[in-house]
């Protein structure tokens, strides 16, 4: 019998419900991933990860935003899913491997506490700077430094895809106000035909950036796993920073490691916050 269970983990306050495909009982639809996300009429959530099997990793997980779209990467969503498989005993394993629509990531269990997992570090791939790769519909070959224009205000953008597409922005000072202002109007831009997650960032040493987040599909955040992978990688790219950096949101701290063919790592905790089962009255809302 399908129990429905599901559990809550936040990685830096940015929230995940965890599913398993073969222990719901009911569709997955666009009004199912909005209602349980919700948090009046459902659990309250950023997004849902959903255990799948996977014939190319250890594990397969698909990851959804809370307004239905389907994301090909999350870092913290990642790091999430890599708790519930070590904690829930699906492996003994501290290394193994979880195939997303992102492609396939290698993950490493630290340092556990009681058993469970605490700090996760996972190999998100190799940042791609290529436009028509990221996807940007941009002519030149990389979008960095490139110049746009938004309700009379001009951004420097640069691009990235850790599997999933950035649009960095380097502030001298970060303003939550124009991030939620601007935020949603670079997400839709013309030229990023899969909208984009946009960051600013402050770059404040060689070793260490302060971002704020604004996530395609989700809003603003507190914290991004793979959005921090982004700016990392394109502070790198622009020598501003060095091949390991600390970066600074306002849910805590990763720590983003690139190597010189831009392999991205990235390592950061992730806590339990609750694990039950979706209510039969719930499942009956979300089967209408």
């Amino acid at each position: 019998m399908k129990d429905n269970f599901f559990v809550k983990t936040h990685g830096l306050g940015n929230e995940y419900i965890v599913l398993e495909e073969d222990r719901i009982d009911f569709t997955l639809t666009d009004r199912a991933i909005k209602r349980i996300c919700n948090v009046n009429f459902g659990i309250g959530s950023d997004g849902i990860l959903l255990k799948v099997k996977s014939e190319k990793a250890d594990f397969g997980l698909r990851i959804y935003n809370p307004d239905g779209s389907e994301a090909e990467k999350s870092g913290n969503g990642l790091r999430i899913f890599c708790k519930y498989i070590y904690d829930y005993g699906f492996t003994n394993n501290e290394v193994f491997t979880v195939e997303t629509k992102g492609g396939i990531v290698k993950a490493n269990i630290v340092e556990t506490s009681n058993s469970k997992a605490k700090l996760i570090t996972v190999d998100m791939g190799k940042a791609i700077f290529k436009a028509g790769d990221i996807p940007t519909n941009f002519k030149s070959e990389e979008v960095i430094g490139e110049k746009i224009t938004l309700n009379n205000k001009e951004f420097e953008i640069n691009c990235v895809s850790l599997g999933n597409p950035h649009c960095v922005i380097i502030k001298d000072e970060l303003d939550m106000d124009e991030i939620k202002a601007f935020g949603p109007l670079i997400e839709n831009y013309k030229e990023f035909p899969n909208r984009i997650n946009t960051q600013f960032a402050k770059v404040i040493s060689k070793d260490e950036a302060q971002i704020l987040i604004w996530e395609r599909g989700a809003g603003f955040t507190l914290a991004s796993g793979s959005s921090s992978c982004a700016v990392a990688s394109v502070l790198r790219k622009r020598g501003l920073v060095n091949d390991k950096v600390k970066i600074k949101m306002l849910g805590g701290e990763l720590i983003i490691e690139i190597d010189d063919t831009w392999n991205v790592r990235m390592t950061g905790e992730v806590r339990e916050i609750a694990k039950g089962n979706l209510s039969s009255e719930l499942v009956e809302d979300l089967n209408k």
